[in-house]
């Protein structure tokens, strides 16, 4: 394991792959609702699980005698703990937190496992071996895990995650992403992190001017489009009732921020994301290098979402190259109001602490 997270020496670990699964074994293996097999990364602090046979997804993080950060699906990750992963099925909600590959309007475009898609340029589901195919271990410890996926015949990627918790640094979790192309010609994509977290948490990005924030409003007979707050250098979404007539609200924005990281208040807790920040031609251009997508349901609010999604730029690979990404999570209680300028308060004084913020 380097210090940048990812194996120096992705051969070597997989020859020792048994040893790491022996003592995987011994290493805080766990159930989520009884099911999916976890393994658990705990510092003291910050508790998290990931689940090597969903995909290497993150399936809880928290503080400890918190509840959970993420929107997981319990009731998908009880009925189908184990998928195996093809090429005409449909998307399995175990949400959490996972690796897509960018950009969406080109998830199907370049195979050949499954023309039908191929010939109307679907834009879902997710590639299933990269969403549903189960991970290798190949390094583990309370501390830290590093996961191998399978090549996808649908992206033409394999992927490799590294989670680590950091030390020094309590309560903060930095995740190493790797893909390697395994074509034997070039493909044109992007890493996407996909971080789910409960519909009704308060999110912060920040954004120069209201203009750097597009909203595509997804109406229907039950959802009216999201509502947007800018204030100050920041951007944020607000569940306001919606109008006669309608349920709930959904859609999506398209950012592009002026710094690098989204914060979101949940659960009794402050998440921040930190991710480098990328010019805009390098991200594509039907996406930005920030995406919120909201689906809330006024009369039932748990069964929504929104999605703290990431871009890194744009690669071109050649066969047998690799392109890499990191997230940092930092996760801080916060026993606050849930009001917004009490929030900005609380965030602005973490990201002055973290010095993300000068004085």
């Amino acid at each position: 394991m380097s210090g940048d997270g990812l194996p120096t020496s992705p051969g070597r670990l997989r020859r020792g792959a048994g040893r790491a699964w022996l003592a995987f074994a011994c290493l805080g293996w766990a159930t989520l609702a009884g099911a999916a097999e976890t393994q658990v990364l705990d510092d003291g602090v910050l508790r998290v699980e990931v689940a090597p046979a969903l995909g290497g997804r993150i399936v809880h993080a928290s503080l400890h005698g918190r509840g959970n950060l993420l929107k997981a699906g319990d009731a998908a990750i009880a009925a189908q703990p184990s998928p195996v992963p093809s090429a005409d099925g449909d998307n399995i909600p175990y949400l959490g937190h996972e690796l897509w590959i960018g950009p969406q309007a080109r998830w199907w475009l370049d195979q050949d496992v499954n023309p039908q898609r191929r010939d109307s340029a679907a834009p879902w589901p997710p590639d299933p071996w990269l969403a549903n195919a189960r991970n290798r271990v190949l390094e583990s410890s309370p501390g830290h895990i590093v996961l191998e996926g399978v090549p996808s015949p649908v992206s033409g990627l394999q992927v490799r995650q590294a989670l680590r918790l950091v030390e020094g640094a309590p309560g903060t979790l930095q995740l190493d992403a790797e893909a390697v192309n395994t074509r034997d010609r070039e493909v044109h994509r992007n890493l996407w992190f996909n971080t789910r977290v409960p519909a009704t948490s308060r999110v912060f990005v920040p954004v120069a001017s209201p203009g750097d924030a597009r909203l595509r409003a997804d109406g229907s007979e039950v959802y009216d489009g999201p509502v947007a707050w800018w204030r100050d250098g920041l951007y944020s979404l607000q569940l306001d009732p919606p109008p006669p007539g309608k349920g709930g609200r959904r859609g999506k924005v398209f950012v592009a921020p002026s710094a690098g990281w989204i914060a979101a208040f949940v659960a009794d807790q402050l998440l921040l994301i930190r991710f480098d920040l990328q010019p805009g031609d390098g991200i594509d251009p039907g996406h930005g290098q920030v995406e919120l997508y909201l689906d809330w349901l006024a009369g039932d609010p748990a069964a929504g979402l929104l999605e703290l999604e990431v871009h890194a730029p744009m690669r071109r690979l050649a066969p047998g190259e690799a392109m890499q990404a990191r997230e940092t999570w930092t996760v801080l209680p916060y026993d606050g109001p849930d009001a917004i300028d009490a929030q900005r308060a609380r965030l602005a004084s973490v990201l002055r602490d973290l010095g993300v913020l000068a004085d």
